[in-house]
């Protein structure tokens, strides 16, 4: 009966429908075309710098010509959508293979994201996502939760009932978007390490391209972390699915972007003592509020503030970093706040292990969302970071250590 069916002679509906779809693909490719014709990532980068908003940058444009390449591939993809019957006849089918990516690295301020973001902005793809792989594993994690709390058992029965929430979870991302691009792609938590493999292996399997930077090359990902050994075959599935570039210019454009008038960085000692205070009163005066604490629900949990006014917090750097909190915690308070003054960073070291990889994960995720951060500290910003002499060094010290790309024994800029 199925047979039947299925070889049955078209009828006019199902031709006027076949007639309809192939023109709607051919007008996608036409326009696909028409925008390949107008130029991509190097276009606009090269517009950029006749306009004089960016410097022209022989490594950055090097590596918009990658760009390019993925840009032009991605405009003529489209992941195929499984059928009805292809979880019964399609096993062991290969499916068309996504255009590779491509994972970016270097150092600080040399133009990563900026790059990236251009690529994206240039990419005329319904189903895109560009996100702070902080915030990305999140989601992850919560909808682990959510396919767990769903999954149905069957209690009567004493048999093993194994469960992989992993393929739901990434059929659930890639509905949403099959062009991933990846800022700050960093792993320091366990639990992100050990479920990468399998994550990716099935995102790729369901059509998905990645575009990511990150401070490190793949095979530094998650150096010196517990269980890398289980961690490693992670590293092979990006570089089979991307095209892997390092950015290292040895310019940080950050630090040529002027200082201007608006000072953000303050040091005891050497400011005067009620510099933070003048800016929070400015800040205050702009605000609708009053000075007042607040109490943020975050997952759960109240998590408390005791100073603040409208959109404009003025914390300690024990109140954000000597806290047991997280980059959830932090993605919250910048959604929160559009300025957050951080008081009394004490200079770090590796005594100080815990609350300098808050720190670090805490100014990841507020430049990453734009937010304005005021910093009053014991030392300049290049000498915030002062490792001790120290014979000993534990996986975790490694790990900070690696993450600053600093050497035992080394002074490092932070």
């Amino acid at each position: 009966m199925m047979a039947c069916h299925l070889i049955k002679s078209p009828t006019a509906n199902s031709i006027n429908h076949w007639i309809s779809r192939t023109c709607q693909i051919v007008i996608a490719r036409a326009f696909a075309d028409d925008l390949l014709s107008k130029g991509g990532p190097i276009e606009v980068l090269r517009n950029r710098i006749a306009k004089g908003e960016l410097v022209e940058d022989d490594y950055q444009m090097k590596i918009t010509e990658n760009l390019q390449t993925v840009f032009e591939r991605v405009h003529k993809y489209e992941p195929e959508k499984p059928g009805f019957f292809s979880k019964f006849i399609g096993k062991g089918k290969r499916r068309k293979k996504p255009p590779k990516g491509l994972y970016l690295y270097g150092a600080v301020g040399g133009g990563k994201t900026m790059l990236m973001d251009l690529f994206y902005d240039c990419c005329q793809v319904d189903k895109k996502q560009r996100v702070h792989f902080h915030s990305f594993m999140l989601d992850v994690h919560s909808k682990i939760h959510e396919v767990k709390k769903g999954m149905k058992r069957d209690y009567s029965s004493t048999k093993l009932q194994p469960f992989d929430p992993i393929p739901p979870v990434a059929d659930m991302i890639t509905e949403r978007a099959w062009l991933l691009c990846f800022d700050e792609f960093q792993v320091t938590d366990v639990a992100d390490a050990m479920i990468l493999k399998r994550l990716f292996t099935c995102l790729f399997e369901n059509g998905m391209t990645v575009v990511a930077t990150s401070n490190r090359s793949p095979d530094d990902l998650y150096k010196n972390g517990l269980q890398r050994g289980n961690f490693l075959p992670f590293i092979q599935v990006l570089k089979d699915h991307s095209i892997v570039q390092s950015l290292d210019s040895g310019i940080d454009y950050r630090l040529r972007a002027g200082s201007g008038k608006e000072r953000t960085y303050f040091i005891k000692g050497e400011d005067d003592d009620d510099a933070v205070d003048k800016v929070f009163k400015y800040l205050c005066s702009m605000e609708n509020d009053i000075v007042r604490p607040k109490i943020l629900s975050i997952k759960g949990r109240n998590v408390s503030f005791k100073k603040t006014c409208g959109q404009v917090i003025d914390s300690t750097f024990d109140e954000l970093c000597d806290r047991p909190l997280g980059a959830s915690d932090y993605l919250e308070l910048s959604q929160a706040f559009h300025t957050i003054i951080i008081r009394d960073v004490p200079q770090l070291n590796l005594k100080l292990k815990s609350q300098a990889r808050r720190f670090i994960t805490l100014i990841d995720t507020l430049y990453d969302n734009r937010v304005r951060v005021v910093v009053s500290a014991v030392a300049p910003h290049n000498r915030l970071f002062l490792p001790e002499e120290d014979t000993e060094y534990t996986d975790e010290k490694r790990m900070l250590m690696d993450d600053l790309a600093i050497a035992g024994g080394s002074v490092s800029e932070y």
